[in-house]
């Protein structure tokens, strides 16, 4: 091994990893081979739709917090009205995260996303609107996550600058307090 070379980083949660990608490559490929071997939408259906829910809860609940420290959930208040609530780790974890992780992570969601669209353009040219009812499912739960992850982290960066903007205040209080009583 090359010294000047540096050390290529490796998955930091190989299995989380594993089980963000299989229900996602699980259900597309259900999806994609099952009319080889199966006559009945119903059976297509139904277990296309449960591969994707496993992989909508795996992603939310799971490879989120784990993959880049991210959790959200959508509550609805005494007013009716729905409320976004945002999880993440402190900066100082988050800077910490593994790359590779966050890399798989995040392109993983929106590639999946993009293949359900193609599948469903497809769907559309085809006429098969039994089918698109699958597709429409699918991407609807992968684009649910997306605006929820996406969501969140704005919300982390949001929260950093509000704590960094906050730490300098106090700082310059304090230090303008301690001037005066010097004085």
């Amino acid at each position: 091994m090359d010294p000047s070379q540096a050390p290529v980083e490796n998955y930091a949660n190989p299995k989380t990893c594993l089980f963000h990608v299989l229900f996602k490559g699980g259900a597309l490929t259900f999806y994609i081979l099952s009319a080889l071997f199966f006559n009945s939408f119903v059976i297509i259906f139904v277990v296309t739709v449960l591969l994707a829910a496993l992989d909508f809860w795996v992603v939310k609940n799971v490879s989120g917090r784990i993959l880049v420290g991210l959790r959200w959930w959508n509550e609805i208040n005494d007013l009716g009205e729905s409320v976004w609530k945002f999880e993440s780790l402190d900066q100082e974890s988050l800077a910490r995260m593994n790359k590779k992780d966050s890399w798989l992570f995040w392109w993983t969601l929106y590639l999946a996303a993009a293949a359900w669209f193609i599948l469903g353009v497809f769907s559309l040219i085809r006429f098969q609107a039994d089918y698109l009812l699958v597709v429409g499912v699918c991407l609807s739960l992968n684009v649910a996550n997306i605006i929820g992850f996406t969501k969140c982290k704005k919300d982390a960066k949001k929260q950093l600058q509000q704590f960094a903007s906050q730490t300098i205040a106090s700082r310059f209080q304090s230090t303008v307090q301690s001037a005066f009583t010097l004085v």
